[in-house]
């Protein structure tokens, strides 16, 4: 783990996957994390998961996958007396993170205004499906809905199978790194200024802010983004192509490239081909270059043409399994998993994933396993400043 953000105490008020993950990242880079849970089965996450016997446990392993180097401390925010000890919290923290319903936090009497005058100062993040404003606010959201409204299903898949849901939760995964993007920012002001912020995150516009490209088609072209599938709208060839084993991946989308890519092919003549000499005239003629390139790529493996191709300066890469990529050496000698050996209830080791990025050549890694439901009320109120401690 770094202390990039060492000091900070964030309230992770969350359940099963945005909220989570926004924590997870803050926590990955050095906050104390809190996870407040209800006392009835805590984040749902703990239920969700292929293993069903650590479903019944409550430490799903949905819930293991982003909720490692945090504290869990059980309170039933519908309780009066929890709600005071919930204000402890906020007393001794620098930001709070939430995806409950717009309102939701307000009703149980815990509003932005009101942790506020607790802690002023305080970064307040709510993560909701659709922001706390405009005619969709108190719809429910999950991924699938999100990403069916953004429009990233109707471009993902081929004419024929489109519109196809992305493989996974990518609409709750970029509600959370917004969400975790904000706050780090939030903070900086804060320690500056002393000044707090309400950071209202929707994932719908996380979702549709990501998807820049085939808006901005659309918005300054007026072209309509359409499914194709593993094609590259913006270059050919690119995309995944048959080998003789397995498929790759190739964006040649240089001159440069493809010229060298035909070369490397044994089919050097591509290149002054009318149909294939520009970038325009091979974007119209993709379907039948793909087959030239095809029968030539038929002649090794996917890994091989992968080796060659990169020497030489072409982008390839094979498209791999989750199993194959996470045994690839590129992750496992950038430490991307950290294992945990003798949790409670887990007869086998546990393996979870960090964040996406390194800090000063080391990588970020939590220090604490996923927490066990409530594991650390005793730990977190027994350190509360004299003002929370009366109370708790």
């Amino acid at each position: 783990m770094t202390d990039l953000l060492a000091g900070i105490r964030i309230l992770d008020l969350t359940n099963v996957l945005a909220g989570p993950y926004c924590a997870y990242q803050l926590a990955l880079l050095g906050a104390d994390v809190i996870k407040v849970e209800t006392p009835q089965g805590g984040d749902l996450a703990r239920q969700l998961g292929a293993s069903a016997a650590l479903n019944k446990a409550g430490m799903g392993a949905s819930f293991l996958a982003q909720n490692a180097g945090k504290r869990s401390v059980v309170l039933d925010l519908k309780s009066e007396a929890d709600r005071e000890r919930i204000l402890d919290l906020v007393a001794s923290a620098d930001a709070l993170v939430e995806n409950f319903r717009p309102g939701v936090m307000g009703r149980l009497g815990l509003g932005y205004e009101v942790l506020k005058a607790v802690r002023p100062g305080l970064v307040y993040c709510a993560i909701s499906g659709f922001g706390q404003s405009g005619p969709m606010r108190d719809n429910p959201a999950y991924d699938q809905i999100i990403q069916g409204l953004s429009g990233i299903m109707s471009i993902t898949g081929t004419p024929e199978t489109a519109p196809l849901r992305v493989g996974y939760p990518v609409a709750d995964t970029l509600g959370g790194l917004v969400g975790a993007f904000a706050i780090a920012a939030a903070l900086v002001k804060q320690k500056t200024s002393g000044e707090g912020a309400f950071l209202d995150v929707s994932m719908l516009e996380c979702t549709l802010s990501a998807l820049g490209w085939p808006v901005s088609n659309y918005l300054t072209a007026g072209v309509e983004p359409q499914p194709m599938g593993n094609e590259n709208m913006t270059a050919a060839p690119s995309g995944a192509f048959r080998t003789g084993d397995g498929l790759l991946n190739i964006a040649a989308n240089k001159q440069e490239q493809f010229v060298t890519l035909c070369r490397l092919i044994g089919q050097p003549e591509l290149a002054d081909d009318p149909r294939f000499a520009e970038r325009e005239t091979r974007k119209q003629n993709r379907a039948v270059l793909k087959v030239l390139i095809e029968t030539a790529l038929a002649s090794a493996s996917a890994a091989a043409w992968e080796e060659k191709f990169n020497r030489a300066g072409v982008p390839a890469g094979r498209v791999l399994t989750i199993p194959q990529v996470l045994g690839e050496r590129q992750v496992v000698e950038r430490d991307m998993t950290t294992r945990f050996q003798g949790l409670p209830g887990m007869e086998q080791p546990l393996t979870v994933v960090r964040g996406g990025f390194m800090v000063d050549g080391a990588a970020p890694l939590p220090v604490l396993p996923p927490p066990m439901l409530g594991q650390h009320m005793d730990e977190v109120f027994s350190t509360l400043p004299p003002r929370a401690r009366r109370s708790a």
